[in-house]
């Protein structure tokens, strides 16, 4: 899914929300986009706006608006959102189910070892800095979810292209040898 469908959905849920229902999205996150910030709110797609801009809201991260739309009781919004992450997730753009579970391991093993160096692969791989900003928010202390994180956005990039020869290279030109032959290794093995 875009972008912009992504966007289209989070227009559709801003039109939906009463001016209370406003408020009380707004009151559920004081502590996210501040008091003087939050007076200046005045319709859902500025809330929304804001909340992306702090990495608490995504096509891949919307648990926290979803979480709030139940909590002012407006579940039917919630599985609105909820549908849309589950249909970018159920995309023909997926590699083969061997190459899937491969890539599940890669995931694995290079999210146990690779540590503070995550953003070095992140740029080999091809992401640009703004999404590992974004990436970097999302998990500001743990490592190792902030590794999954950046792999989950790589094969997201790579789709149906995405393969685990691909990560253990991009583990090699970091000088990542270690890492890199663990991958290898525990593929390897039955």
């Amino acid at each position: 899914m875009s972008s912009s469908q992504f966007n289209a959905v989070l227009l559709g849920i801003s039109n939906q929300l009463s001016t209370k229902e406003l408020e009380d999205l707004k009151f559920l996150c004081i502590d996210i986009i501040g008091k003087r910030q939050r007076d200046d709110v005045k319709s859902g797609i500025k809330l929304f706006q804001l909340l992306m801009e702090r990495g608490k809201l995504g096509a891949d991260n919307t648990k926290w608006l979803s979480d709030s739309l139940t909590n002012i009781n407006r579940q039917d919004l919630s599985h609105k959102l909820n549908n849309f992450e589950s249909q970018c997730e159920i995309t023909d753009d997926q590699p083969d189910d061997d190459e899937k579970a491969k890539l599940d391991v890669a995931t694995e093993v290079i999210a146990e070892h690779l540590g503070r160096s995550w953003r070095k692969l992140g740029r080999r791989l091809g992401l640009n800095d703004v999404k590992l900003d974004s990436i970097s928010r999302r998990h500001p202390t743990d490592l190792e979810e902030t590794t999954r994180e950046l792999l989950k956005e790589w094969r997201k990039s790579r789709g149906a292209e995405a393969r685990t020869a691909q990560l253990v290279e991009a583990l090699r030109a970091c000088q990542f040898n270690l890492t890199a032959d663990k991958v290898e290794d525990r593929l390897s093995s039955p």
